[in-house]
């Protein structure tokens, strides 16, 4: 059983690849593109940005964690305790970053979409995007650990 594992982990890291991939973006360019814009630009860039990555990226995310959740039993079930740790772990650190993009992330998306679409510039519009930008680093690193859990939990096979 172990192709089982070794198909979902792959697959597991080719989604969380998907949104740490945007997630450094986010970080490392649109983040000082969106701090020299005014924020009617701002606000319309970023608020049509999360309108259509909120309809498009949770299926990415979804499997993501689906299939590391699918890694981890399978690992405990038909590998090593050690590859289920590692797995499971991984999942956690998913867990964590849809926690936080539930709590923070996604409540911004909402108001900055509902803004760009209706011709509107929130009074916290530059607060809002500063707390989006905030969490970040968090998340890039939630889910780049996420991804070497699985790799490890795969060398392991």
């Amino acid at each position: 059983m172990t192709i089982v594992i070794a198909i979902t982990g792959t697959l597991a890291i080719l989604s969380l690849a998907v949104i740490f991939g945007t997630d450094v973006v986010g970080a490392l360019v649109q983040r000082s593109v969106y701090a020299e814009l005014d924020e009617r630009s701002m606000v319309q860039v970023v608020g049509r940005g999360h309108y259509y990555g909120d309809r498009r990226m949770p299926a990415i995310g979804i499997s993501g964690t689906i299939l590391t959740a699918a890694t981890a039993a399978a690992a405990f079930l038909w590998e090593s305790t050690l590859a289920g740790i590692l797995a499971s772990a991984g999942f956690i650190l998913v867990i964590v970053w849809l926690l936080f993009y539930a709590g923070i992330a996604k409540p911004i998306n909402t108001t900055l979409t509902a803004a760009a679409l209706a011709g509107e510039v929130p009074a916290d519009a530059r607060a809002l995007q500063a707390r989006w930008e905030s969490i970040l680093p968090l998340r890039v690193t939630l889910t780049g650990v996420a991804m070497v859990l699985l790799l490890a939990t795969l060398v392991l096979l």
